[in-house]
């Protein structure tokens, strides 16, 4: 009887070590998430119907049809002369008919929709004061994945079409870029945008560690909003690249803090480790970029655990970035 309770308690301290407490139950949440597919109503508008119907798509897609003309496409706005014409001219072009006909093929929209919409019913559990964004799709010729704007976020679908997609090829885009332009991506891209928009970088992230935490902070709201998501798709690393972080995580903030990077001001300093790219110069070709980002992610998520009174709210609001460190108890 002893063996077996101690077997018992081992149980349980395992479950206890490996619980997320990210993982809840959000099928009693309810969200009314809307999506509108402006690619399905611009690419089935004929030439001869283009001028009348202007108006129409105006009224129904609101402030995003601005925001796809000017910046998606930048052909301008409708009271521009010719503006049917450019539009009827996009419209018609060979590359957007062959990214029609690649969306349909490789996006399973009905799985879109339903992930994301568990990734708001999350959202509206821990923010119940906020709106859910309405959701706009496009197709953009390759432009721009994902805008956002007040209450709206717009997909470009054709920015999500797989790695090995011709298209992708065709424009010489680097391998690091073509390998997360794939279905799975998506939302995780949503809602790490989403999460910037609703809390946009603070003007006390001056140097390299507030901006690491900075990343941090957004990535744990990605990891509250899609506590099934892996880790590689969150943050868009192959798994080779996660288990290097995993393995060289104290000899990278090692390198950081004896080289007395964490905080530096200088700009290509904070570039080289946190914007993305094929790998991390200064940890060798089998590193990822981004592993500021990672670090400074990891630095969070030890803040969390060590704090878990805390409300998400209350770690989004605070931009007291050192005495997240401080607090953090992170020893990697």
């Amino acid at each position: 009887m002893k063996r077996v309770i101690e077997l018992l308690c081992l149980v349980l301290l395992i479950a206890s070590c490996t619980h997320n407490p990210l993982k809840i139950n959000v099928s009693d949440v309810s969200v009314n998430l809307k999506i509108k597919h402006l690619d399905v109503d611009l690419l089935n508008t004929k030439p001869e119907q283009m001028s009348a119907a202007i108006p129409g798509l105006k009224n129904k897609y609101g402030g995003f049809f601005d925001i796809f003309t000017y910046r998606m496409i930048g052909i301008g706005g409708s009271d521009q002369d010719k503006f049917p014409e450019m539009l009827n001219s996009f419209v018609s072009d060979t590359l957007i008919q062959h990214l029609k006909t690649s969306v349909s093929e490789k996006i399973d929209t009905t799985r879109f929709k339903k992930e994301l919409e568990t990734g708001f019913k999350h959202y509206k559990h821990y923010f119940p004061e906020k709106e859910i964004p309405l959701i706009y799709t496009c197709i953009s010729g390759l432009n721009q994945s994902v805008v956002t704007a007040d209450q709206l976020i717009g997909l470009s679908l054709d920015k999500y079409l797989g790695a090995e997609s011709p298209f992708y090829e065709h424009l010489g885009l680097p391998a690091y870029k073509r390998r997360n332009m794939h279905p799975a991506k998506i939302v995780p891209d949503m809602m790490y945008a989403w999460a910037v928009t609703e809390w946009p970088k603070s003007d006390q992230a001056t140097n390299l560690l507030s901006q690491m935490i900075q990343e941090g902070k957004t990535m744990y709201f990605v990891d509250a909003m899609l506590p099934e998501v892996h880790d590689t798709l969150k943050i868009g690393f192959t798994g080779k690249q996660l288990d290097f972080c995993k393995k060289d995580e104290a000899s990278m903030w090692t390198y950081l803090a004896e080289h007395k990077l964490l905080f530096s001001i200088d700009r290509m300093n904070i570039k080289r480790f946190i914007d993305d790219g094929p790998y991390t110069a200064a940890f060798s070709e089998a590193s990822p970029a981004r592993t500021g980002v990672w670090i400074g992610w990891q630095i969070v998520r030890s803040y969390m655990k060590q704090h878990p009174e805390l409300k998400l709210a209350d770690l989004m609001k605070n931009n007291n970035f050192q005495a997240i460190l401080n607090q953090s108890g992170y020893q990697p």
